[in-house]
């Protein structure tokens, strides 16, 4: 039987809890921490089931506040919270400032819908910051045998696939890296030996792994104006003064 995406949210959840998952929350909350002082506003919305509510924790927007596809969900700290579907954010247009994506693309039913509403409610400038699992990491090499488990059941996505949705959008990509090198092996030692592997990667901004930071800017699109062309009247055999000329549309 189908799970529904509260299901896999609370799934996903539960895998954040395990010694893979803490792994990769620390690199992601890392790079959050380094990538979310440089953006500035009244509102940011997070939006994600992972019930990490410190995510956004360093950054500088006034007021945050978070929304979970599934209820019954932990909020986290006292960030404010209310539940709502990705692909429909109860949120008024051209209002945030900020929008973090945590890992919902791969769950949802039609991530394209989901980008929509976040670029329906960003301000123009405003900002997209995504998390989405790569499909081009060895991590799909642990995927058979466990597709029916979260992480592993949703939808992964290239690099490529994701910054032509955000470009047809209209946005601006301002950053792409990649995050977490080490496998996703269950124990916590191994993971904590491996942990050198993440700053030699990332130092050199290798692709190729587990998941993908992407930071993007709502283009604002400004009108050009156009010269209205001025014609003169025909000549009916008597002088046409200037002021007889007329603006053809």
């Amino acid at each position: 039987m189908e799970m529904t995406p509260s299901e896999r949210y609370r799934q996903l959840a539960a895998w954040f809890r395990q010694p893979t998952g803490r792994a990769l929350a620390a690199r992601e909350k890392a790079w959050l921490d380094a990538v979310l002082p440089d953006l500035f506003g009244y509102y940011l919305l997070e939006v994600g089931g992972t019930e990490r509510g410190d995510l956004a924790a360093a950054s500088r927007v006034l007021h945050p506040f978070r929304m979970t596809p599934a209820p019954g969900t932990d909020p986290g700290p006292a960030v404010p919270s209310l539940c709502a579907e990705a692909d429909a954010l109860p949120v008024a247009s051209r209002t945030v400032d900020v929008v973090l994506l945590e890992h919902v693309l791969e769950f949802a039913a039609e991530p394209h819908a989901v980008l929509r509403e976040v670029e329906r409610v960003l301000m123009p400038e405003g900002h997209l910051v995504l998390l989405a699992f790569n499909s081009r990491s060895p991590w799909q090499l642990a995927r058979p045998g466990r597709r029916g488990r979260a992480p592993w059941g949703g939808r992964f996505y290239s690099g490529r696939r994701l910054r032509d949705w955000l470009a047809l959008l209209g946005f601006d990509l301002v950053l792409q890296r990649s995050l977490m090198f080490r496998p996703p092996l269950p124990s916590q030692r191994l993971q904590e030996r491996l942990a050198p592997l993440e700053g030699l990667a990332e130092r050199w901004s290798l692709p190729g792994g587990a998941v993908h930071l992407l930071v993007a800017r709502k283009r604002v699109f400004s009108m050009t104006p156009v010269r209205p062309r001025w014609r003169p009247r025909r000549a009916t055999g008597a002088a046409v003064p200037a002021a007889g000329q007329h603006y053809e549309e």
